[in-house]
């Protein structure tokens, strides 16, 4: 990653490592209650971020988990068609939001997985429909037993 002196300005905004640390924090958060206490695939953080932070995905979220991933998929397959291109581009900046994350005690690692530790905010604007996303994306990732299935139906390798 550039330094800060030297991204975009808006780049810097959205691609915050507080921002990226809070969406995954709240995505391992819900992911581990939907769940049953088993915990989110570190990994998990790498798909979650293309299908919160790409508006256009976002705003084609399924309202509830009700919605099969499966169903999801087949119904959107060009915004499925670039998860992987958008998931690449965004990886350095996953990876200083992880850092961040563990460094300010909102993520943890436990057995190889991403302990959300993020208390619920209330917050409103953008911000409000990004922490809704992940916590969507935690709780409906969460139903695939295999998180293997969940990478293969999105078109995606950990």
């Amino acid at each position: 990653m550039p330094s800060w002196t030297r991204r975009p300005q808006a780049s810097a905004a959205f691609l915050n490592p507080a921002l990226i640390a809070a969406i995954a924090a709240t995505a391992a958060r819900d992911y581990e209650r939907e769940a049953s206490g088993r915990l989110m695939p570190w990994p998990m953080a790498f798909v979650l971020a293309p299908l919160v932070l790409h508006r256009p995905t976002r705003r084609a979220l399924p309202a509830s988990t009700r919605t099969h991933l499966t169903n999801w998929v087949a119904e959107h397959p060009a915004l499925v068609a670039g998860l992987a291109p958008r998931g690449t581009s965004l990886a350095p900046a996953v990876r200083e939001g992880l850092r961040f994350g563990l460094r300010h005690q909102m993520l943890a690692i436990e057995q190889g997985c991403l302990k959300g530790t993020l208390a619920q905010s209330r917050t409103g604007g953008e911000l409000a429909d990004l922490i809704k996303a992940a916590s969507l994306i935690g709780r409906w990732t969460a139903k695939s037993e295999n998180p293997s299935t969940v990478f293969a139906l999105l078109g995606v390798r950990p």
